[in-house]
């Protein structure tokens, strides 16, 4: 993640938390140092953005209760349901683009008031998702394919086969298959010119030609 895309992902995260949340709860979220995020607040702050740090229990950094929110009204129901359908999704890698969708999130979080998100914390810790989640992959090969596919750009993938032989391809991606326990890429291969399935669990590196 870019520097400008954290600095904008780290607003959002704080307009979706109208109470406070610690540095090192925040440089876990976006993968960063603590140092780092102790920059990012200032240049938010440089920004006018008011943050503000609270103290004692439940305390850190926060947006000024004042600060005004996006002009849209959830109910904390209709909230409650967005978020624990997101929720399903990341905790079950139904989705491989789960960063986008975690940002997605906190924006429905940020539409509401503090009561309403108290109200919304209640009712998502009544919630039990059973199952097995799919496969897991690699972070920085969700974020190429993500950007590839949303950009129609090909990309560079490493790939270990099922007999574990590692080869170097560029593909595009034709389509995103997601099954219950594995997602599959649906791209052409650049050089011979052939349509296959890569399991996304197989990528071991993948980077955004072009």
């Amino acid at each position: 993640m870019q520097r400008t895309e954290r600095l904008f992902a780290l607003a959002e995260y704080l307009r979706g938390r109208r109470t406070g949340v610690t540095a090192e709860v925040l440089a876990e979220r976006f993968g960063v140092t603590v140092r780092t995020i102790y920059r990012d607040l200032d240049t938010l702050r440089a920004a006018s953005l008011p943050v503000g740090a609270e103290r004692g229990r439940g305390g850190g950094y926060a947006l000024d209760r004042s600060y005004s929110l996006p002009p849209v009204n959830f109910t904390a129901r209709e909230a409650a349901l967005v978020v624990a359908l997101g929720r399903f999704a990341i905790d079950m890698r139904l989705l491989p683009f789960t960063g986008t969708l975690e940002s997605a999130l906190d924006k429905v979080r940020s539409a509401l008031s503090t009561s309403a998100q108290r109200e919304l914390l209640a009712r998502l810790r009544e919630l039990t998702f059973l199952g097995v989640p799919s496969l897991p992959t690699r972070k920085g090969v969700r974020e190429s394919l993500e950007r590839a596919w949303f950009e129609r750009q090909p990309m560079r993938i490493t790939y270990v086969d099922g007999n574990f032989l590692e080869t170097v391809r560029e593909v595009r991606i034709e389509s995103v298959v997601m099954d219950r326990h594995e997602t599959r890429l649906d791209a052409v291969d650049l050089a011979s010119g052939e349509r296959r399935h890569f399991r996304l669990d197989r990528i071991t590196r993948a980077e955004v030609l072009g």
